[in-house]
């Protein structure tokens, strides 16, 4: 599939061509680069924020499960001891009936000694029950008790996590704020000189990935599970980035490829580092469509490579889901959901 994100502007070249890239913008250039770059820094700043974020909101969902989990295991609990403490009570006013009289008071009132027996027999069976049931009684007060206990540190993580939250979302809001910020006060022609200048960066880190001869290594085909994944991925093409978002509408980089194997029923971690923490890796040269390319050091964003040398990603605030040069960003490694 033909890639043109990461290409020059005029005119279009094939992701797998190295010619030149048109030549440089005029002569104010360096300013606007020391702009672009402080820009990128900040969406780079606010991707590492967002995937705190991204993080913090899925063990708020783990945690709160566990608390309702919790919370239906006490109600069970305390519905068992309510049962037990009536079955004691029962007991407790069938001895008060027969009076507590020692057995050999009963086998000379009885005056039919196998019918005593029988008796006798019976009340060895109910002490061993009432035993049994107050034994189950003392386990189940306990159970309560380490309930109460994994409720009160799931409510501590629970809040530990919504202050992680809100520490993210500040920082994420933040730093677009100020790459927003940044952009708004170039004048229109600056503006999109600034994104020519994106654009040949993006060719320039693409075209030096491809010198190096790795699109004649990579070959390999896709599975029917990445398959799938691939065409959920790009048909989300053109639908925007949206940070901390997993679609329909909207996605950020995760987001994206998270829903798309689950949409090819395959599910994966929900952020980019613990995509590449806990996926099997596979080497550059022999990956395939569907696979994850995980980019930067701190594996802080995620693409879906397409095949051509190409990605399918959520780029960034401001941009939409698009498909870029699998090399316009400094790769961390690939990752292989179905492996």
């Amino acid at each position: 599939m033909p890639a043109t994100a990461f290409a020059a502007p005029n005119p279009t070249p094939d992701p797998t061509a190295t010619s030149a890239p048109p030549a440089a913008p005029p002569a104010s250039s360096e300013r606007l680069e020391d702009v672009r770059k402080q820009i990128d820094e900040l969406y780079r700043q606010a991707a590492v924020a967002t995937e705190a974020y991204n993080q913090a909101q899925e063990q708020t969902k783990l945690q709160s499960a566990e608390i309702v989990k919790i919370a239906q295991e006490i109600v069970k609990g305390e519905e068992r001891i309510k049962r037990l403490r009536d079955q004691a009570g029962a007991t407790a006013r069938l001895q008060y009936r027969t009076g507590g009289l020692p057995a050999g008071a009963q086998m000379m009132l009885s005056g039919n000694p196998d019918s005593f027996l029988d008796g006798a027999d019976r009340l060895r069976q109910g002490q061993q029950a009432a035993q049994g049931m107050l034994a189950e009684l003392n386990r189940t007060q306990q159970d309560l008790a380490q309930y109460s206990k994994d409720a009160s540190a799931q409510w501590k993580r629970l809040e530990a996590n919504r202050v992680k939250k809100e520490t993210a979302k500040k920082e994420v809001t933040g730093k677009i704020a100020a790459a927003e910020k940044l952009e708004s006060q170039l004048e229109a022609k600056e503006r999109e000189r600034l994104a020519e200048l994106e654009r040949r960066q993006q060719y320039k880190a693409q075209t030096d990935w491809l010198g190096s001869g790795i699109l004649k290594e990579i070959n390999g085909r896709a599975s029917e599970q990445g398959r799938r994944a691939v065409k959920f991925a790009t048909d989300q093409i053109g639908k925007p980035y949206v940070w901390g978002a997993e679609g329909p509408s909207s996605f950020d980089c995760s987001g994206l490829t998270s829903q798309a194997w689950l949409a090819a029923g395959h599910g994966i971690p929900r952020t980019s580092q613990e995509q590449w923490a806990q996926l099997p890796h596979v080497a550059i040269k022999d990956m395939r469509p569907g696979d994850l390319i995980i980019y930067f050091a701190d594996a802080t964003h995620v693409g879906m490579y397409i095949g051509d040398g190409a990605i399918v990603h959520a780029p960034r605030p401001g941009r939409n889901v698009t498909v870029a040069g699998a090399g316009t960003m400094p790769i961390l490694g690939v990752v292989r959901p179905d492996k």
